[in-house]
């Protein structure tokens, strides 16, 4: 796919479509310095496009770089101020940065316009957790992560949430519905792990690969 999308580019030399596609199979395989090349050379054909501004925006949110990642964004949401994948990336961004409530705020506005949205609600709770607040974060997620729709990344963020809040019957109890004992057994170390950090170590180990479903 990779090969494909840069030949487009190259036939269609105006089009930033391809270097922004190109970009995100380069994020998915790992290579971000290569993805953000991309990423900026799809800008450079239009300053204004988004998904090359959203790409970048998580690119820089995978190397850990907040404040990088927020310029991509103001222009993104500057475009789109309704758009929830936008809000959902500027609520990622502040978390990464330790600014939980700002963070929020960004997921709730965005809840506002798509209610439900599993991503925002996701990544609410897992803001709410890492500020302290388990009862809410929980509240937020167990209804979605539980539901018969609910998807595996989902009960396993919840799970995260319980185990962070020391309540590890539960964490494991909802591990079970997916994973196997290994993983099980992996899961509740990870969360004692977790629980040792300080906080702004827990955010950035929990939130550099973008947030708990920032796609």
């Amino acid at each position: 796919a990779l090969g494909v999308f840069r030949r487009a580019s190259q036939v269609d030399p105006l089009n930033p479509a391809p270097l922004a596609a190109a970009g995100d199979v380069l994020l998915e395989m790992g290579s971000v310095n290569e993805a953000i090349v991309s990423y900026n050379n799809a800008l450079l054909r239009d300053q204004q496009y988004l998904p090359a501004l959203l790409g970048l925006a998580k690119a820089n949110l995978k190397s850990g770089k907040p404040a990088l990642a927020m310029e991509p964004l103001s222009k993104a949401y500057a475009q789109n101020p309704g758009d929830p994948k936008v809000l959902l990336l500027l609520g990622v961004t502040k978390d990464l940065a330790g600014e939980h409530s700002e963070a929020q705020d960004w997921y709730r506005r965005g809840l506002g316009i798509a209610p439900g949205d599993p991503a925002l609600a996701t990544n609410l709770a897992l803001s709410l957790a890492l500020s302290g607040d388990y009862s809410n974060a929980i509240v937020v997620l167990q209804p979605i992560a539980l539901a018969p729709s609910g998807s595996a990344q989902e009960r396993q963020t919840l799970a995260l949430i319980y185990g962070l809040r020391g309540n590890l019957a539960e964490a494991e109890r909802i591990n079970r519905i997916d994973l196997d004992d290994a993983s099980v057994t992996h899961n509740l170390a990870y969360y004692a792990t977790l629980r040792d950090l300080s906080p702004d170590a827990r955010t950035r180990a929990l939130l550099s690969a973008g947030g708990a479903a920032s796609s």
